[in-house]
This record gives structure tokens, sequence and C-alpha cells, in this order.
């Protein structure tokens, strides 16, 4: 489809992106209240965040590709039901166990947001394409930022069960509003569902810009999963703050995440090697930052506003490199990217919490140092497969 995209749509795309992805992350600033609430450790209550991202990988593996073969407003009506569902579960959950297991299905149809991302790139012209990629991008980011401002606040005041209820409620809001006003896509994919996801190796197998973005976008997203999921326990370790404060740092975020859409913009000027090239070297001084701020409210800030800013050049210029290359087939190339993506995060998450079990945080900042440059050999290893 070769036309200017309504302001109204894309900003409907980028508010819902952000809402619904928000999901993923009220955990995280809540993660030392639940431990307390259920008496157990920091270690064993990561595995919350954890299942909720594995979650978030399944739901992009399983649900993302039907984008290319079944009605948008179809797999919206599902998707909706059964995270609401979800959300009720997590606070009346009565044990770590069901709260863990809730969260991922939380995880699983938070995932939808990924339907957004190719959607505005497919109702977009070329010239547009890249803006529109960095509107829905920088709502989905302020969710995720934003996300652990409120649930840290609402956490403190109200208890960490509140949020989920809030949740549930804003979903079923946002569901009514969608079903009326998201335009309604019918894709042209007319084979099996078998087929549907046989055609995701085809193009891992045979797309090596697509297997190199996932990859970046792994290891960036795993260093700041670690961060995140350590944060909570830096704040009450070196400061004895709570919740509140380690969700406001979410705020920092979202200043960093606005600069989505002019990197949205950028792609069509500037090289995606040297958008890549600098968000890798930001991720790097980011980490140094906070290698040597554990007691630092001021070093901590920068950084988080630094880790946000490299996250996100990196995040959409990969995206836009794999639309362009493959626009028959949008969300299947978006599933393969995300996956990698999360997985990364998942894996992040858990490294993080070992680091922080083994070493507190300056483990925690070493390991975000070592992902980051590993992050930088590769885009450096493969500088030609990144040109376009």
């Amino acid at each position: 489809m070769s036309q200017k995209l309504p302001n109204f749509v894309l900003y409907l795309m980028s508010v819902s992106a952000g809402l619904v992805v928000a999901n993923l992350y009220y955990n995280q600033p809540l993660l030392g209240e639940i431990a307390k609430d259920f008496g157990v450790s920091e270690s064993a209550v990561s595995n919350v965040a954890l299942t909720t991202q594995l979650g978030y990988a399944f739901g992009l593996l399983f649900v993302i590709p039907l984008g290319d073969m079944v009605s948008n407003k179809k797999i919206l009506q599902f998707d909706f039901l059964v995270m609401i569902i979800s959300l009720l579960a997590a606070a009346i959950s009565n044990s770590l166990v069901l709260l863990i297991i809730s969260s991922f299905f939380i995880g699983f149809t938070s995932a939808i947001p990924q339907l957004f991302v190719p959607m505005a790139a497919q109702l977009s012209d070329k010239e547009g394409q890249g803006r529109a990629i960095g509107i829905v991008m920088s709502g989905l980011l302020v969710g995720i930022l934003g996300s652990r401002v409120i649930s840290g606040f609402v956490g403190e005041q109200f208890g960490w069960r509140v949020m989920y209820y809030a949740a549930a409620a804003m979903m079923v809001a946002l569901f009514g509003l969608l079903k009326f006003k998201l335009p309604n896509l019918n894709p042209s994919f007319d084979g099996s569902y078998g087929s549907l996801m046989k055609s995701l190796w085809f193009y891992l197998k045979s797309e090596s810009t697509l297997r190199l973005a996932a990859l970046r976008g792994a290891l960036a997203f795993a260093g700041l999963s670690a961060f995140w999921t350590t944060l909570v326990f830096l704040m009450e370790d070196s400061f004895g703050y709570g919740s509140g404060v380690t969700g406001a740092f979410g705020l920092l975020g979202i200043v960093g995440a606005l600069a989505a859409v002019v990197v949205g913009k950028m792609n069509n000027k500037i090289s995606s090697y040297k958008i890549i090239l600098f968000g890798s070297l930001l991720l790097i001084l980011s980490w140094v930052i906070f290698l040597v701020s554990a007691n630092s409210i001021l070093g901590l800030v920068i950084g988080v506003i630094l880790i946000d800013m490299g996250l996100q050049a990196l995040h959409i210029t990969n995206q836009n490199i794999i639309f362009s290359n493959n626009p028959e087939a949008r969300n299947r190339v978006n599933t393969i990217y995300m996956v990698g993506f999360f997985i990364g995060g998942a894996i992040g998450t858990t490294l993080g919490a070992i680091a922080w079990e083994q070493f507190k945080w300056t483990g925690v900042a070493v390991l975000g140092i070592f992902l980051s440059v590993a992050l930088l050999a590769v885009h450096l290893a493969f500088r030609i497969r990144v040109k376009r």
C-alpha cells in the first residue's frame, strides 16, 4: 500500500503499543515488594520478570506471524480476552508459582504491539516508512519506560496487586477503542498455519541481514534487561529507596525514547552502518558510567538516558532494514527479529540476577560492558552486511 498514513491512526497505534507493552514491565519495580509478600529471595522473584519475557518471545513466535495470514481485528479479539484474564489472575495470585504462570501469559498476549510496527510500515509510503516506524516505536518505548514509573508509584502507595487490576481495566478500554478505530487489514498469505510457520525458517536461513539484526538486538536488549531487573535491588542496597524511586527512573528513559522519531527520520538520510555504530558506542559509554555510579544518582541518571537512546537507535534501524528487504513478509521477519530480541532480554534478566547475587552492582555493570562490546564487535566484523 502506497499512501500517507493518517496521523490519527498512526498515533493510535503508537499509544496502543505503549499501553499494551507496559504489561511486560509493571513487575520490575515491584519485584522487591513481591518478594517480601511471598517470602522468597531476590533470585527467586526475578523469575516473574524472566517468564514474562519468555512468554513475550513465545507470543512473538506463534501469534505475530498470523499478521501475514489473518485479519488484525480477529487476532486482537482473541488476544485481548486472554490478556485481561491473565492480568486478573496475576492480581489474585496467592503464590509465587501462580504469579509466574500468569506472568507467562501476560507476556504471551502482550506481544500484540509488534503487529502495529509492520502495520505502520505497510500503511505508509516508502518515504514515510522510517517516520511511521519511529513514531510507533516511540509509543512502545515510552510504554516500556513509563510502566516502571506508574507501577513503582502504585506499588508503593497501594500495593503491587492494584497495579495488575488497573492494567486489566486499561486493556478493556483500549480494546473497545481499537475495535472501532483501527483499520482492518486482510493479508495476502493463503497457505496453512503450518506453511506460514515453516516460512520463518526460510527467511531466517536465507536472510543474513535478518540474522545479524536479531543478534545485534539480542545483545543490546540483554544488557538493558540486566540493568532494569537489578536496579530495584541497587536502589534498596545503596540508597534505601523503594519501588517508587526505581520506577521514576523510567521518566529519564522517556526523554531518550522520544528520540525514536528522530532516529526514524534519520534512516532516510544517514547510513544504517553509522547509526548502528553510534548506538553501540552509546551503550558501551552508558555501562562504563554505570560501573562507577553504584553510589551516584547523577551517574545513574546520565547512564539511563544514554542506554535508552543507544538501544532505540539500534532497534529502529534494525527494523527499518528488515522491513525494507522483505515487504511481503513484514510480520514474519519482525517475528524472527523480535524473538531474538526478547530471548536476549530473558538471558540478560537471568545473567543480571546471577551477577547481582554474586558480585552486586559491579558484576551487573561488567556484564553490561561485555554484552555491549560484543555487540560492537559483531557490527564491525560484519560491516558489509548492514550497508544498504
